[in-house]
């Protein structure tokens, strides 16, 4: 069962259609810093990955995956998963500041890798890991769940496709996270470590707006960062926005925040409202407030009327299957290397266009 009201730990499972047989397409996870590692992990299993091994240095880390992933072998080291010849993927999720460091260690070991979002926290990791990347050929995947592992949010990208609302003018994206503060590690309220609020969570937002509208790239217009109300975390930011236009004129806005109630029923109340030539579209992705939750309700209006479609449990998640698939044909279907690492980078750049201009600190 889900668990709908913590979004660390959030990890959909789903129909997927699995793209290979068993021992087809072995990976490993490695780094469980985050609870993310479990989303990733089910998305690759039910497209039909084999889960070989775990490391993580911490007992109760790594005993808590096992008792999740019985399959699993945990080893003692690192490296002997880098050295398995049969481990295809290594999927991690680090502590954000980290990630590029072992991804660099998984490309240089030929294999492909998985990483949580943010896939980095300083424009300075991006580069060494293009360099990597050029060297290598290998994959750096990174885990943009807000729209990979959500129904609404898949099945918008195939209306849009379709050309139900035309060509999209603007992407409005609404983002509060439950802060659930007594359960997060020292490293969350550490900037230097995760990198500040839009690096972060803004990297979901950021990547949406590249894929529905179909832009390469954008520009920053605007972009602010706060701590509002935790004193004694300094290094929280609670509050984050950003407005962007895309190389196609399209506009983007989003609010990241920390502040979901604890009367909400789910982590965060996800909205996405979507404005085309011919229509426009409206997510709610993870609940509908006051009616049911969790949810993965999308609307759609065009000429053809109003439709309400619960997607919830709908789209079985293709990327991790098309993920699978490219890793083994050396494709790009599941998503554009480029497209992964412009998300980041856009988001790292609105970032620190915030923090040149003052973050804003009102408590």
């Amino acid at each position: 069962m889900v668990n709908i009201r913590d979004g660390a730990g959030y990890a959909p499972t789903g129909s997927a259609r699995r793209v290979v047989d068993s021992g087809e397409f072995v990976i490993a996870a490695a780094f469980l810093d985050h609870g993310h590692i479990y989303g990733q992990v089910n998305g690759l299993r039910d497209a039909g990955a084999t889960l070989k091994a775990v490391y993580d240095p911490d007992p109760g880390r790594l005993q808590k995956f096992l008792a999740t992933y019985p399959e699993a072998r945990a080893v003692d080291r690192f490296e002997d998963i880098l050295d398995d010849p049969e481990i295809r993927l290594v999927c991690a999720a680090a502590v954000p500041c980290r990630r590029s460091a072992v991804g660099i260690r998984v490309l240089e070991a030929g294999k492909d890798y998985f990483t949580d979002k943010s896939p980095f926290t300083t424009l300075e990791q991006l580069a060494q890991v293009k360099d990597v990347l050029a060297r290598t050929g290998g994959k750096y995947a990174v885990y943009y769940a807000e729209r990979l592992h959500n129904d609404a949010a898949w099945r918008a990208g195939e209306l849009i496709a379709s050309g139900a609302i035309g060509r999209v003018l603007q992407v409005l994206n609404l983002a509060p996270h439950r802060l659930s503060r007594s359960t997060r590690p020292d490293w969350f309220f550490d900037k230097t470590a995760y990198g500040g609020i839009l690096t972060d969570i803004g990297s979901h937002q950021v990547e949406q707006f590249l894929t529905y509208a179909g832009c390469e790239d954008a520009t920053i217009n605007y972009a602010r960062v706060a701590n509002f109300s935790h004193p004694d975390k300094p290094g929280l930011e609670d509050f984050g926005e950003v407005s962007m236009t895309g190389d196609n004129g399209a506009s983007f806005y989003c609010r990241v925040d920390w502040y979901t109630p604890e009367g909400l029923r789910t982590w965060g109340d996800g909205r996405t409202f979507i404005v085309g030539t011919e229509g426009t579209l409206e997510l709610r992705k993870y609940l509908d407030v006051t009616a049911q939750a969790p949810a993965s309700k999308l609307i759609l209006v065009n000429a053809e009327g109003e439709t309400a479609e619960e997607c919830l449990g709908q789209t079985g998640f293709p990327f991790f299957g098309q993920l699978i698939l490219d890793c083994l044909h050396r494709s790009e279907h599941a998503m554009l290397q480029e497209h992964a690492l412009r998300a980041a980078e856009l988001s790292m750049q609105a970032q620190r266009w915030a923090e040149q201009r003052g973050a804003v600190n009102h408590v």
